[in-house]
């Protein structure tokens, strides 16, 4: 094993004393306030729900269109359908993790 000269030793510890400088100055900055501007949790899920409702909507209308005989178009039909299931189906898993993800913390011991 090779011994350590001075001159590198002090070079390591400039190094050193350099990084911890650099870490207490990071540690004593403010941390970078939050954005008000990103949406909470509540109005995300107000507009996901709104765009489900809108989907269901619009698939309902499509299809009294086509009942009516107002338009033949078969496959735009069947597209606001699936557009409207997989919205609900989304909204439904959604709202099953939720559930379970307040029964487990229900169930923590305090």
């Amino acid at each position: 094993m090779k011994p350590i000269d001075s001159s590198s030793l002090m070079a390591m510890r400039k190094v050193i004393i350099s990084q911890n400088d650099a870490l207490q100055k990071a540690v004593a900055a403010k941390p970078p306030e939050v954005s008000s501007a990103q949406p909470s949790f509540g109005s995300t899920m107000t507009t996901a729900l709104n765009q489900v409702n809108n989907l269901q909507h619009d698939a309902g209308d499509v299809t009294k269109a086509y009942t009516m005989g107002e338009t033949t178009d078969v496959a735009s039909v069947m597209l606001a359908k699936q557009k409207a299931s997989l919205g609900f189906e989304a909204t439904l898993q959604v709202r099953n993790k939720l559930l379970s993800a307040y029964k487990d913390i229900m169930n923590m011991p305090v």
